[in-house]
């Protein structure tokens, strides 16, 4: 029987492993022997638990709450836990989501006991290496021997260096499986009376990357152009843990007397509803670029660079840089009526779950 030990640690990794461990159960209980192991990387219950709840993901077989310190001492101390788990548990692959901090440890301590690797969304670049992420993807698929591609531009960028095309599979989007999945329950939230907002009528926001909330000056105006446009239009802004620790260390307050609707996180399938009835949304974040091109939603996306580029080409995303006066003009023009007619891209189609474990079993 074949093993597969499945690592996740975030938010992203819980919504693209979801798919693919309901596959693995319904469809091939007899044939593979399914692990997880959840590192604790998210150690907020509102960032972790929750998606685990909403995603119906079962309880993790592992869980070795690492969390905290920096990317080094995180990816030093994941590598240690981790080791011990596959030596115990001796499986044949190890599968690996995304670029985050445990993806890459787990994929460093695979490699070194002669493990095979699959990598759930290889091949994205956003040729900034600044980012940990970008490096993350990096090392994942060239220690990788599955490398599992969501769009035309993966194909791409591992042709380009020079990764063995026998490794590579174009499998489409494990998120759209998700949302393709949850979309009854998605549409049957009443997350929008909860916050008193009209769909259609307000826009959603989230900020998390060190570019936008670790500098002050930066998130001080960031904080301030949100404010002046939710007087144009209610705003939903659930706060990301480290954008709030911020916002309380720099003494950054925000009246109660705005249409800036600030929450806590919100669940997969709570702010998937608020997303699929946004006028906009504006973002730094991955994967929520590609729910918005599925859903057929402007988003702003404030980022100088995007590693899912078909979301821009083909999609309803605008990149509009970290510069606040871009920002600020692509939000307007959005608003003023000029909008972004989008298409999904090729195998969005809500079974690439069943692409990647056809492959591995295979």
């Amino acid at each position: 029987m074949l093993k597969l030990l499945s690592v996740v640690g975030a938010r992203p990794n819980f919504i693209k492993m979801a798919p693919v461990i309901r596959t693995l159960l319904t469809h091939y209980s007899s044939e593979v022997h399914s692990v997880l192991c959840h590192t604790g990387q998210h150690f907020d219950d509102k960032m972790s638990k929750v998606f685990f709840d909403d995603l119906q993901i079962p309880k993790p077989d592992f869980n070795l709450e690492i969390n905290g310190g920096s990317q080094a001492v995180q990816t030093a101390l994941i590598m240690q836990e981790f080791e011990k788990i596959v030596l115990k548990e001796k499986p044949d692959i190890i599968l690996v989501p995304g670029d985050v901090t445990s993806t890459l440890a787990a994929s460093l301590v695979a490699s070194k006991l002669g493990i095979s690797i699959a990598h759930i969304e290889a091949g994205l670049r956003s040729f900034d290496r600044s980012m940990p992420e970008e490096i993350n993807r990096m090392i994942t698929d060239v220690l990788s021997d599955f490398l599992f591609v969501t769009e035309e531009s993966g194909l791409k960028n591992l042709t380009h260096e020079g990764i063995n095309p026998d490794k590579v599979h174009f499998a489409g989007n494990v998120m759209i499986d998700s949302l393709v999945y949850f979309m009854p329950k998605i549409q049957a939230s009443n997350i929008h009376v909860n916050l008193g907002v009209e769909p259609g009528r307000y826009g959603l926001v989230t900020f998390h990357r060190p570019s936008n909330v670790d500098e002050v000056d930066y998130l001080r105006d960031l904080m301030n152009y949100l404010i002046d446009l939710s007087s144009r239009l209610p705003i939903v802004f659930p706060i990301h843990p480290r954008t709030r620790k911020n916002l309380i260390q720099r003494g950054i307050e925000i009246s109660s007397d705005t249409h800036l609707i600030l929450t806590e996180p919100i669940g997969y399938l709570d702010f998937l509803a608020l997303a699929r009835s946004a006028s906009l949304v504006i973002t730094d974040s991955g994967g929520i670029q590609e729910e918005t091109t599925c859903l057929n939603v402007q988003c702003v996306t404030v980022r100088n660079n995007t590693e899912r580029p078909v979301t821009v080409e083909m999609g309803t995303n605008h990149l509009a840089g970290t510069n606040l006066e871009n920002v600020k003009k692509t939000v307007d023009k959005i608003l003023s009526g000029d909008r972004k007619t989008g298409k999904i891209p090729p195998l969005w189609d809500g079974h690439a779950a069943e692409r990647i474990v056809n492959v591995l079993c295979s």
